[in-house]
């Protein structure tokens, strides 16, 4: 057996071991977070926003902090510039975070646009090996950034909350769908 089953079996008897209830517990909490969410997408957003820009300020100063501790490192002066600029991008994603989520937006349709390319062109090179399926996954990446790129600058008030409402809806069906499947350590399991 390799070592990934060995780390993969381990794991999964970990996991086992936690309670049902527990597991169950976490996707109900995870599904009625994905509900408020849902709920005002665009507070979501904006939360989101300063919570990423609050995220990018911490990890600036720990650069900047590193980079005065490994002075002979080499790239001193790039790992300064790179905390600064985090410091930056993170004070203004907190102080002005509907701007941010509209940068973030924005971004993030050009991200779905340009992965959905790079998709249907190796869709064409793997077409023996179920290439129809990256096909589809880039065309549809594709239209996700289309309709975020065409819709702005309304969609960044709502896109970061609503990807992220689903997501979490989608996470506690998922676990309350692993605590229910028979042999993950559930009541349903049989002698």
């Amino acid at each position: 057996m390799s070592a990934y089953n060995t780390r993969a079996g381990s794991e999964r008897t970990q996991l086992s071991s936690t309670p049902i209830w527990a597991r169950v517990a976490l996707g109900v909490v995870l599904i009625i977070a994905g509900i408020i969410v849902l709920g005002d997408v665009v507070v979501a957003t904006v939360i989101s926003a300063k919570i990423i820009g609050a995220i990018a300020i911490v990890g600036g100063a720990l650069e900047v902090i590193h980079a005065f501790w490994t002075k002979g490192w080499g790239g001193f002066l790039w790992q300064i510039l790179l905390g600064l600029l985090y410091i930056a991008v993170g004070v203004i994603l907190f102080t002005q975070p509907v701007a941010g989520a509209l940068v973030l937006t924005y971004v993030l349709g050009l991200m779905l646009v340009a992965s959905g390319i790079i998709r249907v062109v190796l869709s064409f090179k793997l077409w023996q090996e179920a290439g129809w399926i990256m096909l589809l996954s880039g065309l549809l990446g594709i239209a996700a950034g289309l309709v975020i790129l065409t819709g702005f600058p309304v969609t960044g008030l709502w896109v970061i909350g609503f990807v992220l409402g689903i997501d979490l809806l989608f996470h506690g069906f998922a676990w309350i769908m692993y605590a229910l499947v028979p042999g993950n350590g559930t009541a349903l399991q049989r002698p």
